[in-house]
């Protein structure tokens, strides 16, 4: 089986975790949240990993970064959702201070990721 460049990327095994992690996370939620807060908070979350995958397979310098770029934006769109299931209460305290501190680590990573791309 060929491993394909992103999932070679500490970045993305992160992102790949962390997209568990929520989705773990998110089956406590209420059922009339389904189609609100859990869908955008899985959507955003998987979103980090495929803009990876993706911008994996572009050609150009420009159009790599663009997609990380993407990345990082779907983790601070996630970061506003964890904000707003720690607001209604469906996540503790604990929770929201663990799934930050995992974002911010990845967002960190893609702005890392981002600035040696576009070195080269």
């Amino acid at each position: 089986m060929h491993i394909y460049s992103f999932e070679k990327l500490e970045t993305w095994q992160k992102a790949r975790l962390f997209r568990k992690d929520i989705y773990n996370l998110t089956r406590k939620f209420p059922k009339e949240e389904t189609f609100g807060l859990t869908s955008q908070l899985k959507r955003s979350t998987s979103s980090i990993g495929d803009c990876l995958a993706e911008g994996s397979a572009r050609i150009t310098v420009k159009d790599k970064a663009y997609f990380i770029t993407m990345s990082y934006s779907s983790a601070i769109e996630t970061i506003n959702h964890i904000i707003g299931a720690y607001d209604l209460d469906y996540i503790s305290e604990d929770e929201y201070i663990s799934f930050r501190l995992k974002l911010d680590e990845l967002t960190n990573k893609l702005n890392a990721l981002r600035k040696s791309i576009l070195k080269n």
